[in-house]
């Protein structure tokens, strides 16, 4: 079983959200989580304290766990967070560049089938979820 599938349905039961998950080196398992009230040190406790159960019966291969937050800088992964966080600035890198860019900043206006409108200081922009290699909130400091 995929462990994005393992873990995803454990979080959802604990009114989380799976943000991202990554394998480091060295058996290091990072999970980032969330919740509509944002995340503190007891959450990724008891998070913690639950996916060491779950690995432990379904025989997850690692050597440490770090569950934490995903921080102001929060990475956007799936469509539902380009719609969530509509409004709000970020900073999107493309694999391939488009009209000659690979880094765009600016205010996510929505998705629609699957292409996110971006307003920039050049103008909107529509760029295909597919398209990108990462995207992150830009901090309101």
């Amino acid at each position: 079983m995929e462990l994005q599938a393992l873990i995803e349905p454990t979080l959802t039961g604990m009114g989380y959200e799976l943000v991202t998950l990554e394998r480091v080196g060295r058996g290091l398992l990072r999970v980032y989580i969330d919740a509509p009230d944002g995340i503190g040190l007891e959450d990724c406790v008891k998070v913690s304290n639950q996916l060491t159960r779950l690995f432990a019966v379904e025989n997850v291969d690692y050597s440490r766990l770090e569950v934490s937050s995903p921080g102001l800088d929060r990475p956007l992964v799936k469509a539902a967070d380009f719609i969530r966080f509509a409004g709000q600035k970020a900073t999107i890198k493309l694999r391939l560049p488009l009209e000659g860019r690979k880094k765009y900043v600016g205010t996510l206006m929505g998705v629609e089938e699957g292409v996110l409108d971006l307003e920039t200081d050049a103008g909107r922009i529509a760029i295909p979820l597919a398209d990108m290699e990462s995207a992150r909130l830009v901090p309101d400091i």
